[in-house]
Protein backbone atom coordinates (compact mmCIF):
# COMPACT_ATOMS: atom_id res chain seq x y z
CA UNK A 1 0.00 0.00 0.00
CA UNK A 2 1.31 3.39 -0.65
CA UNK A 3 0.53 5.53 1.99
CA UNK A 4 0.34 9.66 2.19
CA UNK A 5 0.58 10.76 5.72
CA UNK A 6 -1.45 13.49 6.86
CA UNK A 7 0.83 16.63 8.66
CA UNK A 8 -1.03 15.70 12.12
CA UNK A 9 -0.25 11.56 11.38
CA UNK A 10 3.42 12.75 11.08
CA UNK A 11 3.86 14.32 14.17
CA UNK A 12 1.59 11.93 16.16
CA UNK A 13 3.56 8.88 14.40
CA UNK A 14 7.15 10.73 15.62
CA UNK A 15 6.12 11.32 19.04
CA UNK A 16 4.61 7.83 19.54
CA UNK A 17 1.77 9.29 20.77
CA UNK A 18 -0.98 6.78 20.86
CA UNK A 19 -3.81 8.73 19.10
CA UNK A 20 -2.51 6.29 16.10
CA UNK A 21 -3.88 2.81 17.26
CA UNK A 22 -1.77 -0.04 16.74
CA UNK A 23 -3.28 -1.20 13.62
CA UNK A 24 -2.64 1.63 12.08
CA UNK A 25 1.05 2.26 13.36
CA UNK A 26 1.53 -1.27 12.10
CA UNK A 27 0.54 -0.38 8.49
CA UNK A 28 2.53 2.75 8.79
CA UNK A 29 5.40 0.53 10.04
CA UNK A 30 5.11 -2.16 7.74
CA UNK A 31 7.50 -3.15 5.01
CA UNK A 32 4.73 -3.91 2.70
CA UNK A 33 3.86 0.11 2.60
CA UNK A 34 5.31 2.71 1.15
CA UNK A 35 4.92 6.11 3.22
CA UNK A 36 5.49 9.58 1.51
CA UNK A 37 5.77 12.86 3.47
CA UNK A 38 5.02 15.77 1.78
CA UNK A 39 7.07 18.67 1.67
CA UNK A 40 4.13 20.40 2.34
CA UNK A 41 3.24 18.75 5.90
CA UNK A 42 7.10 19.95 6.86
CA UNK A 43 6.53 23.47 5.68
CA UNK A 44 3.11 23.56 7.25
CA UNK A 45 5.43 22.48 10.38
CA UNK A 46 7.67 24.81 10.01
CA UNK A 47 5.20 27.40 9.76
CA UNK A 48 3.53 26.60 12.89
CA UNK A 49 6.58 26.40 14.59
CA UNK A 50 7.67 30.00 13.68
CA UNK A 51 4.19 31.27 14.71
CA UNK A 52 4.53 29.34 18.41
CA UNK A 53 1.31 27.27 17.44
CA UNK A 54 3.68 24.21 17.74
CA UNK A 55 6.86 22.84 18.79
CA UNK A 56 9.22 20.68 16.79
CA UNK A 57 12.38 19.45 16.40
CA UNK A 58 14.91 21.24 14.08
CA UNK A 59 15.97 18.27 12.03
CA UNK A 60 12.61 17.17 11.36
CA UNK A 61 13.31 16.48 7.40
CA UNK A 62 16.36 13.71 8.59
CA UNK A 63 13.69 12.35 10.93
CA UNK A 64 11.24 11.59 8.04
CA UNK A 65 14.42 9.76 5.92
CA UNK A 66 15.08 8.40 9.20
CA UNK A 67 12.28 6.45 9.57
CA UNK A 68 12.53 5.44 6.25
CA UNK A 69 9.75 7.50 4.61
CA UNK A 70 9.79 8.89 1.09
CA UNK A 71 10.26 12.57 0.69
CA UNK A 72 7.62 13.73 -1.47
CA UNK A 73 7.67 17.20 -3.47
CA UNK A 74 5.19 20.19 -4.11
CA UNK A 75 5.28 20.13 -7.89
CA UNK A 76 3.03 22.35 -10.08
CA UNK A 77 0.68 19.48 -11.38
CA UNK A 78 0.03 18.90 -7.39
CA UNK A 79 -0.65 23.16 -6.85
CA UNK A 80 -2.52 23.26 -9.87
CA UNK A 81 -4.71 20.49 -8.76
CA UNK A 82 -6.16 22.14 -6.00
CA UNK A 83 -8.20 24.39 -8.20
CA UNK A 84 -10.68 21.38 -9.31
CA UNK A 85 -11.08 20.32 -5.35
CA UNK A 86 -14.57 21.64 -3.84
CA UNK A 87 -14.11 23.85 -1.27
CA UNK A 88 -14.74 20.88 1.59
CA UNK A 89 -11.65 22.36 3.42
CA UNK A 90 -10.60 25.64 3.45
CA UNK A 91 -6.39 25.11 4.91
CA UNK A 92 -4.49 25.01 1.74
CA UNK A 93 -2.33 22.74 3.72
CA UNK A 94 -4.98 20.08 3.52
CA UNK A 95 -5.96 20.80 0.27
CA UNK A 96 -2.84 20.17 -1.28
CA UNK A 97 -2.01 17.45 0.69
CA UNK A 98 -5.01 15.96 -1.23
CA UNK A 99 -4.35 17.30 -4.35
CA UNK A 100 -0.80 14.70 -3.91
CA UNK A 101 -2.73 11.72 -2.91
CA UNK A 102 -5.18 12.03 -6.11
CA UNK A 103 -2.46 12.73 -8.65
CA UNK A 104 -0.01 10.52 -7.04
CA UNK A 105 -2.49 7.83 -6.06
CA UNK A 106 -1.47 7.43 -2.66
CA UNK A 107 -3.74 6.55 0.21
CA UNK A 108 -4.19 9.34 2.44
CA UNK A 109 -3.96 8.59 6.57
CA UNK A 110 -5.32 11.38 8.73
CA UNK A 111 -7.41 12.04 11.69
CA UNK A 112 -9.15 14.81 9.58
CA UNK A 113 -13.12 14.47 9.62
CA UNK A 114 -13.19 16.96 6.76
CA UNK A 115 -11.07 15.43 4.53
CA UNK A 116 -13.48 12.15 4.12
CA UNK A 117 -15.56 14.63 1.64
CA UNK A 118 -13.16 14.00 -0.84
CA UNK A 119 -13.17 11.84 -3.60
CA UNK A 120 -9.61 10.41 -2.49
CA UNK A 121 -8.59 6.91 -0.89
CA UNK A 122 -8.20 7.62 2.83
CA UNK A 123 -7.69 5.52 5.98
CA UNK A 124 -9.30 7.51 8.64
CA UNK A 125 -7.83 7.05 12.23
CA UNK A 126 -9.52 8.00 15.50
CA UNK A 127 -12.72 7.47 13.57
CA UNK A 128 -15.13 4.52 14.76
Amino acid sequence: MKLLLDTNILIWFLQGSSRIGDEDRALIESGASEVSVSAVSIFEIATKVAISKLTAPHDLAALVTGAGFRALPLGMRHAEAVRDLPLHHRDPFDRLLVAQARIEGLTLITADRQLAAYDVTQIQVGIA
